[in-house]
């Protein structure tokens, strides 16, 4: 199979959604290193190659209905992986950043970020407030990258914030319920995710938006991140608009 180039998109490439498609799609974009392996290059390569289909995920959103797009970038499991991977992945986000940035702001992208901040280097941290900074007026796509993100350490943090003003009187723990927790998590200004998707033919979730897919719909697919498509993107947001989703409820 042939490389994909960083192409323009084309001008139509994507057919209108239904209002029934979801508004949060979150992609746990996975197969990079398999799919640089398979072609005899360092999984490096195949990050790179990855960070290219991100330009036009993006930029196919509008015309799907996806007002918010989240991407789990790095996990905080990552830093197992060797220290030449992990290296040249924190160098691949600072250069995507750079890069990204014109484009994003051009493209009216608002960008967020989140995870633990405090493990990445400076620069990488500097360039990060940059890119929230300069898209902060933004209002069309919401992009929000999860990096050095875990679910189950974002629910700690946000318990200890969430204990620290009980502790210190701001919050009665009598108020505390499903509702509450939210609000200290990473994503709270973000609605929780309708369509949760995998690259890659794994079937887990990875330590992902634990809390915020509570109730989101899950797609498992074959294709390797860099292999994704604007076309699958939309094949399975029509996909996810057949769904009856009841919420727990029996429909009459």
């Amino acid at each position: 199979m042939s490389q994909r180039t960083d192409t323009a998109l084309a001008p139509d490439p994507v057919a209108q959604t239904p209002d029934r498609g979801p508004k949060h799609v979150a992609i746990i974009m996975d197969g990079n290193g398999r799919w640089a392996q398979a072609r005899g290059r360092p999984r490096l390569f195949g990050h790179h190659a990855g960070a290219k289909r991100v330009r036009e995920v993006v930029e196919c959103c509008p015309a799907l209905g996806v007002k918010y797009l989240t991407i789990f970038a790095f996990s905080t499991e990552n830093w197992k992986r060797t220290q030449v991977e992990v290296a040249g992945l924190m160098s691949l986000f600072r250069r995507y950043i750079s890069k990204e940035m014109k484009a994003l702001s051009q493209r009216n992208v608002r960008v967020r970020f989140i995870g633990d901040r405090v493990r990445l280097d400076k620069k990488l941290v500097g360039l990060m407030d940059q890119l929230e900074q300069e898209t902060s007026c933004n209002d069309g796509t919401h992009l929000t990258i999860a990096l050095n993100y875990g679910g189950r350490d974002e629910v700690a943090r946000a318990t200890k914030r969430l204990a620290r003003d009980v502790a210190e009187g701001r919050l009665n723990p009598d108020d505390v319920d499903e509702e509450t927790l939210p609000k200290y998590l990473d994503t709270h200004v973000l609605p929780d995710p309708d369509l949760v998707i995998r690259t890659s033919g794994e079937a887990r979730i990875s330590n992902f938006l634990l809390w915020q897919s509570a109730y989101a719909e899950y797609e498992f697919i074959d294709t390797l991140w860099p292999d994704f498509s604007a076309e699958e993107l939309k094949r399975l947001c029509d996909a996810y608009g057949q769904r009856d989703r009841r919420f727990g409820a029996v429909k009459p």
